[in-house]
């Protein structure tokens, strides 16, 4: 639908193609564009059409877009259509796992700064949309793969990539298109942000000439990263300078620590107060179905990790928990890889509880670690791990999987296991 706003704010002529014959927002269109040409149920390229704006969804090989490419089309994104026309400076993350979390930060940090700032893409508001708002001092946009694989311009301010594992793998043609998609992230920007375990992030943003640096080890100078204090306690660390101990940030988990290190890279880009950075990240609680505390019934803790929808995030949320682990995991697995689970789960895990669709194939991969149970549903799943969870416990759902196969999305995934929880008599 922004696409649609943005083309009749331009006073563009376009026609609306859908393979489906009753699509999702089709009422919403017709309100919005009421005599809107819309083409539904075929993938039949028009005639004279001059380019083809295509929803992240859709997959390279989409028979519509062959069709067009062959034709020579100009076949794009909505975020290469926000960068051509954008008048103020833009923030551009991407990653894997945690570029929502570090998209917000960036965001709250900039309003910190005193500065006015929108922020959206992949996540909150549509980039076109921001558009029709009033220009602000700067954006902060998170990006997708999707996104990315189709935007040629992206002249960031700052460009920052998390991290990348595998994911995505039903949409992309291989592991190494979704790596090349992430790393376009930096094909034009100004400054750069780079993990330092990434060497072929490093190597992408090779040609930027201001480039800082995060990761979870001892920084040099300049760069950020973590270190320990005479008292043995842990602090994200620029350089040599300690800056704010672990224990006083608000969210939890080592892979937050990463993400908090990341925002504080850019802010640092984008010439942001320290001062002001620090205070976020000591107020800031992290965003819902992200290592989110739900409760502790029974001397175990209840943790909702909905949005790891993929092996790498899920394997982050284990390593982040101290204590043993009964794991909730299961959904549509996007190719992903589960043997990586084994290796985070050994030695922690009291057993894990599987659901949905590749249940089974999490099972094979991890039932050599601890003992494996299936459930039907969430409530069935919540109440076998709280069974299974002794004294000082973590009950931890990190899926490794999106959720579509039994949810809406994540968050309703997230919902189910709060409610489930809260259900619990002990």
């Amino acid at each position: 639908m922004s696409v649609a706003r943005y083309l009749q704010r331009n006073d563009a002529a376009a026609i609306f193609l859908d393979s489906r014959d009753e699509p999702p927002g089709l009422d919403e269109l017709n309100e919005l564009w009421s005599d809107a040409d819309v083409r539904l149920g075929n993938s039949r390229l028009p005639a004279k059409v001059e380019r083809v704006i295509v929803s992240p969804g859709i997959a390279d090989d989409d028979a519509l877009l062959k069709k067009a490419r062959k034709k020579k089309l100009e076949v794009l994104s909505d975020i290469e259509l926000f960068a051509r026309e954008a008048e103020a400076p833009f923030a551009a993350v991407t990653g894997s796992n945690g570029k929502s979390t570090v998209t917000t930060l960036l965001y709250h940090m900039c309003r910190a700064d005193g500065r006015d700032v929108l922020a959206g893409g992949n996540l909150g508001e549509p980039a076109l949309d921001l558009l029709a708002e009033e220009t602000p001092d700067i954006y902060v946009l998170e990006l997708s793969s999707f996104q990315l694989q189709r935007t040629e311009s992206l002249p960031a301010e700052v460009a920052v990539l998390l991290n990348v594992s595998p994911d995505h793998l039903d949409w992309h043609a291989s592991e190494d298109e979704y790596r090349s998609a992430k790393y376009r992230v930096y094909r034009e920007a100004k400054t750069a942000v780079v993990n330092r375990m990434d060497e072929a992030a490093a190597e992408a943003a090779g040609h930027v000439d201001n480039i800082v640096t995060f990761g979870l080890d001892e920084p040099e100078d300049g760069q950020f990263g973590v270190r320990r204090d005479d008292d043995d306690e842990l602090y994200l660390a620029r350089g040599d300078t300690l800056l704010i101990a672990a224990s006083d940030m608000k969210m939890v988990g080592i892979h937050n620590q990463a993400n908090a290190l990341a925002a504080l890279a850019a802010g640092e880009l984008l010439d942001l107060d320290m001062g002001a950075m620090l205070q976020v990240l000591s107020e800031f609680p992290g965003l819902p179905h992200r290592m989110q505390f739900v409760a502790r019934k029974g001397a175990v803790n209840y943790i909702n990790d909905s949005k790891a929808t993929n092996v790498a995030a899920a394997v982050a949320s284990i390593r982040s928990i101290q204590g043993s682990v009964v794991l909730i995991a299961g959904g549509e697995g996007k190719g992903g890889d589960f043997s990586e689970l084994a290796a985070a789960l050994e030695g922690k895990l009291r057993a894990a509880v599987l659901l949905g669709t590749d249940a089974e194939a999490i099972a094979a991969a991890i039932d050599t670690v601890m003992p494996v149970y299936f459930a039907r549903d969430m409530d069935d799943a919540v109440c076998q791990a709280a069974s299974y969870a002794e004294s000082d416990d973590t009950v931890l759902l990190a899926p490794a999987c999106a959720s579509f196969d039994q949810f809406a999305n994540y968050g309703a995934r997230g919902d189910a296991f709060s409610a489930a929880v809260g259900a619990l008599s002990r």
